[in-house]
């Protein structure tokens, strides 16, 4: 097993040809030369040309699904059923992961696709409507959502316009609850701070007592039971 040493000490041009081979990928300039098996670095390739090319990679291999699926679409329309499938045998492309890209790129024309985003980026968001899409797909590009970060984005809003009505309808209960318990602990605080004074003679008192005790109450219940009553009646 080569050591990635030994890869990025093998002279470059070595039984190829980079100048004609690199106008293909330009951005690894004389660097680095692709072969069919893998890629042979320059021993003196700077730390800031060899991000470069990683960079350079990053959306070839973006742009790929893109280019991939827009071929089997063309093919789809272009030729028959038969000479279709047989020519995607003879590829030896994967059937299934080609008609996933196709399926995502049919939901974004040409014009709708962010080139600044990856094709995952799109994939995730393919489902939604157009309008949706195109939301989703601005707020990452606005900040700098990963792939991840722009799934987890959308299905915590899913979540939310999914959620069944009883669960909506408890929590606006719970929420009507809490304002009325705050409500009412703020008339029991109004109430505790609101004062009546009676005078009574002391016969008065002690026979008032006598009643309240009788229904089985202490004097200052009894009294407001019957300031109640009175307050009924009159309405």
């Amino acid at each position: 097993m080569r050591t990635a040493s030994q890869y990025q000490m093998e002279p470059v041009g070595v039984g190829s040809r980079p100048a004609q081979e690199n106008t293909v990928l330009p951005f690894l300039g004389r660097q680095a030369t692709v072969r069919k098996a893998g890629m042979v670095f320059s021993q003196d390739i700077s730390e800031q040309s060899w991000e470069r090319i990683g960079s350079g990679l990053r959306e070839l291999t973006n742009s790929s699904a893109w280019w991939l699926a827009d071929w089997l679409i063309f093919g789809e329309a272009a030729y028959s059923c038969r000479r279709y499938r047989e020519a995607i045998d003879r590829t030896g492309l994967d059937y299934q992961t080609l008609r996933n890209y196709a399926w995502v790129a049919r939901r974004f024309e040409y014009r709708r696709r962010r080139a600044d985003l990856s094709f995952a980026h799109h994939a995730e968001v393919a489902r939604l409507s157009p309008p949706e899409q195109d939301y989703w797909l601005r707020k990452a590009q606005q900040h700098k959502w990963s792939r991840n970060e722009l799934r987890r984005a959308v299905r915590a809003s899913l979540a939310e316009q999914l959620e069944t009505p009883d669960a909506a309808t408890a929590r606006s209960g719970e929420r009507r609850a809490g304002q009325m318990a705050e409500q009412a602990g703020g008339d029991a605080r109004r109430e505790k701070v609101a004062t009546l004074t009676i005078e009574l003679s002391t016969g008065q008192l002690d026979k008032y007592a006598k009643v309240a005790a009788a229904h089985g109450l202490p004097l200052e219940k009894w009294v407001t039971q019957i300031l109640d009553s009175a307050d009924r009646r009159v309405s």
